[in-house]
């Protein structure tokens, strides 16, 4: 991705100016949103730097991380590419690359990638990110570099509150058997394997899947199958509280457009669409549980308008996100640790 396509250079690569960052509280916090845990944070300085803010104040951001679960870092001066990447790894080790891709996304430099390429008017679902595999991110950061006209937002959902709203029931059929992702490769319709997987290699992909407890059907020509079955929900390494973690309901087919799922039904048998979730058991699941699970998410959502220079720190386990429909130019970048 080019410099004028992220607007990374015209915008955010400049000379880094040093702030003193002793004595005294540089920084204010305050909710993010009246009655929400997540949390806004801004300098009292001008021009103080995220990164010099964290050199000097210790483990402050991984407490707010971990207490509050997502942080928005508000007022600071804008980070690069490169920024981004120093303050991910400076609070929370190395960064990590996109592999067993779900999404189209954009490298920007090095492991910071731009936000899911999605059409500007669908909405994605609130999910926490890689859900549908057996590893996943701790902790996200977002830079929001040029902020959609309007719409646009990265709504947030509490997955703990979301777990313990949803019916026992539900998460009991759920917890049961866990949740089956069923990927087909390969149609033209969804991620080609080797976008998905990051390689032309077909060894290296039944390698990877065999290390990850996923089953491979090689269907002749580009065609791969994959099944996976993971977790439905887990506990929180930070706070120990039961979380809602899966992406049932985003792979589901009945997550696009009614139109468009129709026609998928019309041209594929259920193992045969482009992605597809079900019970860990393999049978089908309920549209009544699918149509609790985004209901529920739907009365946990909050969400923020972007603006130029917000950096958002997510605990992944802690809160799903997603992204609202949008309007004119907008461009996020991503990092992963």
């Amino acid at each position: 991705m080019t410099s004028e396509q992220t607007g990374t250079t015209s915008r955010f690569s400049r000379q880094r100016k040093p702030v003193s960052v002793g004595g005294g509280d540089l920084v204010r916090t305050a909710p993010l949103l009246d009655g929400t845990r997540a949390m806004r944070c801004e300098p009292v300085v001008a021009g103080l730097d995220a990164r010099d803010w964290l050199s000097g104040s210790g483990d402050t951001l991984k407490r707010l991380r971990d207490e509050h679960g997502a942080v928005l870092l508000r007022g600071f001066s804008p980070l690069d590419p490169a920024g981004l990447a120093d303050l991910a790894t400076a609070m929370s080790g190395e960064l990590l690359d996109y592999t067993n891709r779900s999404t189209p996304r954009t490298r920007v430099d090095g492991k910071v990638f731009t936000s899911t390429e999605y059409p500007a008017d669908q909405a994605i679902p609130l999910h926490n990110e890689m859900s549908y595999a057996d590893a996943w991110p701790a902790t996200l950061f977002f830079a929001s570099v040029v902020p959609a006209a309007e719409g646009g937002e990265t709504p947030l959902a509490d997955s703990a509150r979301v777990y313990e709203r949803l019916s026992a029931a539900t998460c009991e059929r759920f917890e049961r058997h866990g949740v089956m992702y069923v990927r087909n490769f390969g149609n033209g319709l969804d991620l080609s394997w080797q976008e998905a997987f990051q390689t032309e290699e077909r060894d290296e992909v039944t390698a990877y899947c065999a290390e990850h407890g996923i089953q491979v059907e090689w269907l002749g020509g580009e065609r791969l199958r994959t099944r996976q079955v993971v977790q439905a929900s887990t506990k929180s390494r930070t706070t120990g509280r039961q979380v809602w973690f899966n992406q049932a309901h985003l792979f589901h087919v009945s997550s696009l457009p009614a139109e468009v799922e129709r026609e998928l039904r019309e041209s594929f048998s259920e193992d045969e669409l482009p992605r597809n979730a079900m019970y860990g058991d393999g049978s089908p699941l309920e549209a009544a549980d699918l149509a609790e699970i985004r209901a529920v998410y739907a009365a946990e959502e909050i969400a923020f308008p972007w603006q130029a220079g917000d950096v958002l720190v997510v605990d992944n386990e802690q809160f799903a996100h997603g992204r609202r429909p949008y309007s004119g130019d907008r461009s996020l970048m991503v990092a992963m640790t």
